[in-house]
């Protein structure tokens, strides 16, 4: 891209305004502004660098699901999520082993890039006032650094974001000047093609790009242009289902979500299948949620720590409101404007956003399911802010107010967290791998190590969180219970008997008892009493069928049991 190629708004503004000196400014320190954002990003991700797993559990089911593709070849695949990144897990797997560490510095390097890449691709795309804060949160959100050295998606998931940004500008630029060609633009149309396939399997609401790509050239009555996309993005879907396929049988990304995001309750599919209404009022939940709390969390405006309750929802309503229709202005101006790099990400965003508030039940309320969306989403409020206060005024005062509000809080906030985890990734990194956890999760993990170290490697466990249990297992294949499984009715606790035969169908020989905290800040406010209620009713009928054989931790302790049928 020409650095003095310019397709910023159009409309005329007043010499010597704010906007117009700090855009004067940006085009003569374009270059500092860059390596310094990537310098600042790069060094939050190392002193925020998290050498542990995440409660959350999914990062370590990403690195259960790499290992099992590696040691299940080729009768394993991923359907948890999309399958993508636990792929790339398995390379990394097959060429060094299983080295955490050596895992998560690739994310830190995925941040990164990720970063370069859309800040190359939105470049002199939209006014210097907008796309410098929103770099700047790009570069140092909290949440970003915190994925940025972990085994979740996200960091992975930005890096390919970026790569479509990138080339879907680059075609765009090329299309202006030269029309659709699809020889001397083959390369553009192919990587465009490819980070579209990556992107769809790497997280699965991102699916939608291939729709919205296309509905960008209709909306641009470019039919040659919508035609070239899908070819190009067909040659890599095809071969990759091909592939599928032949290695792994026809194993399909979206066959293990399907069943859970249609239930009614994820964790009970005794409540049966959602109906219309429900994925109805799932969009509106999702909306105040994520929102109305994570994306002002995200801003640094809002308690992260605060717990949504169902009363709570209202308070989110007007706020979710004013929000989302301040976004949908911005979308109408780039659209008005031409701004054709940003409408075709913003049809992109707007359609992940949406699907995701449609399939996922409201009670998993989860930042990161917003987080990889905020950048443009941000910057679409921004724009409205933008073109209603170019006129000279208090209006571009209370603009830059509230860019310095927004990056200064996050700035605070990132090097207070960053400075904070030093002494604990010291400890981590110098092998005590335990220190930084709540004592409730030392014990469960330390327990799962116990198990891998003391029972037989045939010897299968219950555990709640199967898949932490497997990386502090030291690879030991543990079984996972998510739910209550056959659930009586009159008691909401397992059948007994039926909970005995399911268990000696699937040949489990112990079980894992932990005490993990519902609130992590607060021990008294309960543990998670799902494995609980499968055993309890079990011990009370058959007490002599389990018999204690190990305790971890005096408070909130993890015991094991062994199973006699």
């Amino acid at each position: 891209m020409a650095k003095d190629k310019k397709t910023i708004s159009t409309a005329k503004r007043d010499s010597g305004t704010f906007y117009e000196k700090f855009e004067n400014w940006f085009l003569k320190n374009d270059k500092k502004v860059f390596y310094v954002l990537v310098a600042v990003c790069l060094f939050l991700s190392l002193i925020s660098f998290n050498a542990r797993i995440s409660e959350a559990h999914d990062d370590a089911l990403y690195l259960e699901g790499g290992s099992r593709f590696v040691n299940e070849f080729p009768t394993y695949f991923y359907t948890q999520n999309a399958p993508l990144y636990p792929l790339f897990l398995a390379l990394l797997i097959k060429l060094v082993g299983f080295k955490l560490i050596f895992f998560k510095l690739f994310s830190v390097i995925f941040n990164v890039l990720g970063f370069v890449l859309t800040y190359k691709a939105l470049r002199n795309r939209i006014p210097a006032v907008i796309f410098v804060p929103a770099m700047a949160f790009r570069a140092i959100n909290h949440l970003i650094i915190y994925y940025a050295s972990m085994t979740f998606n996200e960091a992975f998931y930005f890096f390919l974001q970026g790569v479509f940004f990138y080339y879907g500008a680059l075609l765009i630029d090329k299309i202006k000047a030269d029309g659709v060609q699809f020889k001397p633009q083959i390369k553009t149309w192919l990587m465009l093609g490819l980070s579209m396939l990556l992107i769809s399997t790497c997280k699965s609401a991102a699916i939608v790009v291939i729709p919205a790509v296309i509905l960008y050239f209709i909306l641009e009555k470019n039919w040659k242009g919508a035609s070239y996309a899908t070819i190009s993005y067909l040659i890599f879907k095809i071969s990759y289902e091909v592939i599928v396929k032949l290695i792994w049988h026809g194993q399909n990304q979206f066959k293990g979500q399907s069943a859970i995001l249609l239930q009614k309750d994820p964790y009970n599919r005794e409540l049966g299948n959602e109906e219309l209404s429900g994925f109805i009022q799932r969009f509106f939940d999702n909306c105040n949620l994520y929102i109305g709390k994570r994306f002002y969390q995200l801003l640094g405006w809002r308690d992260e720590n605060f717990v949504t309750q169902k009363t709570n929802m209202e308070e989110y309503g007007l706020v979710t409101f004013i929000t989302i229709a301040i976004i949908i202005i911005g979308f109408w101006l780039i659209l008005k404007q031409k701004n054709k790099v940003m409408v075709l990400f913003s049809l992109f965003i707007g359609a992940q956003t949406i699907l995701s508030f449609l399939i996922l039940q409201a009670r998993w309320d989860q930042q990161r399911i917003i987080l990889v969306c905020m950048p443009i989403l941000l910057i679409l409020m921004l724009y409205a802010f933008y073109h209603f206060t170019k006129k000279p005024g208090i209006g571009q005062t209370i603009y830059s107010a509230i860019c310095i509000l927004i990056i200064g809080s996050l700035v605070i906030s990132s090097f207070k967290r960053g400075f904070k985890n030093i002494p604990i990734v010291q400890k981590n990194l110098k092998g005590d791998k335990y220190y930084g956890y709540t004592p409730d999760w030392q014990n469960f993990l330390r327990c799962s190590e116990w198990c891998a170290d003391s029972l037989a490697k045939e010897d299968l466990v219950v555990s709640r969180k199967a898949p932490m249990s497997f990386v502090y297992g030291k690879g030991k294949k543990f079984f996972p219970v998510y739910s209550v499984i056959k659930r009586d009715t009159a008691t909401d606790q397992s059948n007994p008997d039926s909970a005995l035969a399911y268990f000696q169908k699937n040949k489990v020989t112990h079980v894992m008892l932990g005490s993990l905290r519902l609130d992590p800040n607060n021990a008294s406010a309960g543990f998670i009493n799902t494995v609980h209620n499968i055993f309890a009713p079990i011990a009370q009928k058959y007490p002599q069928k389990l018999k204690l054989v190990h305790v971890e931790g005096i408070a909130e302790e993890t015991s094991v049991y062994k199973i006699s049928y």
